[in-house]
Parts: C-alpha cells; structure tokens; sequence
C-alpha cells in the first residue's frame, strides 16, 4: 500500500505571512498548500488526506471559526491549528471547546509552530487509519451472503452454534458452515474479534458482545 504524505495547508488572507510560514515548514520537510480564503478551502481541499490546518482567525468572507463549523458540519477531522493575531481568552476557548486541536497568536515561534504541527500530523494520521481499516472492514463484511452476515453478527454476540441455528431455523452444521466461512472471509478468529471489527462499523452495539475470548 502507498504511503500516505500528510499536507499542512494554510488559509490566510494575509500572502505574505503565509509565504514565509509556508517556506518555514517546507524547510521542516512538510507539505504545504496556501489558500488565501475559507471559500476557496471548501472548495479546492480534499478531505480524504490527512494532515492538517493551519487557520486565521480573522478574514473577509467567512471567518476561521465558521470555517471551524462549516468543516464539523462535514464531518471533517482535519485537526485545527488557530494561528491569529487578533485573537482572544473568548475565542481560544471557544474554539478549543469545538475541537479546535491548538490556538496560538502570531507572531509565533516557528519551532513551537512545527511542534504543534508535528502533534497534530500524528494525530491525523491515527484517525485516517482508523477510517481506512473501518471502510475495509466493511468492504469485507458487505461481501459475505446474507446468512454469513446474519451467522456472524450472533456469533459475535456470544450466541452459541446451536441458539444461532434455532433463532435463524437452520442446522447445527449449516450454522458451524457460515461461522467458518464469515471468519475466514473477515480474517478473524474468535466471537471476540469478530464482535471487535463489527462494532468498528456499526454493525453490533457497543459493550454488547462477548466480554473475553
């Protein structure tokens, strides 16, 4: 599988102060991509790569905190780094309380930029792959038969081979035939991992499967 590059990207109304961070940070071995308005983010950003943003507080148009709300009506968990010179002890909190991954006021030491930046790349990047095995399991569990999915979603509930049988009125063996066959496809080998992955993807409720292997 291709590694992943993490991009930093900046949005800034203020060209020539994202020039100079955006120099900083490529020296540091970052990517880095400028937009000079949240409009044009919204628009231009892809969202399936991790990293992470760097945004202003202040600018015309819409502001860093509606960029904030508009990106959280999304689903977005790109983390935030405010970076503004003209903000305050309100805005700081209100923007940490909505997510925000750090609030810093220019002008900002570049080390403590790139270190917050570092924190925060590490951290998206936790949470790209926690979505990328979330969509593979459910690819896998969406290519198993009905009666697999239906086997499998019991048997992750601790439901023995023969309960399962007599709840979806098929044999013993029929029962222990789907069981092997769904594990196998889903690469698991236990009830426990099997309720593990499908509570990852919603299928199973959580704290309702087996407590032990």
């Amino acid at each position: 599988m291709a590694k992943v590059i993490p991009l930093v990207r900046i949005v800034d109304d203020d060209e020539t102060f994202c020039m100079s961070q955006k120099m900083f940070l490529q020296a540091m071995g970052w990517f880095v991509l400028i937009y000079n308005s949240a409009k044009t983010f919204l628009e231009d950003d892809d969202p399936a790569m991790p990293g992470c943003l760097i945004l202003d507080m202040r600018m015309p148009e819409m502001t860093g905190l509606e960029l904030q709300t508009a990106l959280a009506a999304r689903g977005g968990r790109l983390p935030i780094i405010f970076l503004t010179g003209h903000g305050d002890v309100n805005m700081a909190v209100h923007a940490l309380q909505h997510g925000a991954f750090d609030f810093l006021q220019k002008p900002v030491d570049p080390e403590k930029l790139n270190e917050v930046v570092t924190r925060a790349v590490a951290h998206s990047i936790v949470l790209h792959e926690q979505t990328r095995n979330r969509e593979k399991s459910l690819a896998l569990y969406e290519a198993l038969t009905e009666r697999e999915q239906a086997v499998v979603r019991l048997a992750a509930m601790d439901m023995s081979n023969k309960d399962i049988g007599e709840k979806l009125f098929i044999s013993l063996s029929t029962v222990k035939m789907h069981r092997s066959s769904a594990f196998i496809k889903l690469g698991v080998k236990s009830a426990l991992e099997a309720y593990w992955m499908l509570e990852s993807i919603g299928v199973v409720e959580k704290a309702a499967g087996p407590r032990g292997p």
